[in-house]
């Protein structure tokens, strides 16, 4: 589960990368390809971060 995780993390920055700077994209294609990258972006670091190992103690 976490592996999976991490690689939707590293997919979007790359996606969000590509797509702000390479992609040609303009206007509201650009917007909506970055709010939706971003949504995956957020997801999958609150996934971690609800599944991080706590210390006890």
């Amino acid at each position: 589960m976490r592996a999976l995780l991490w690689l939707l993390l590293a997919a979007s920055v790359l996606a969000n990368v590509f797509i702000s700077t390479f992609a040609g994209w303009s206007g509201g294609l650009q917007i909506a390809g970055s709010v939706c990258t971003g949504a995956v972006l957020l997801g999958s670091a609150v996934g971690l971060w609800l599944t991080r190992l706590r210390n006890q103690g």
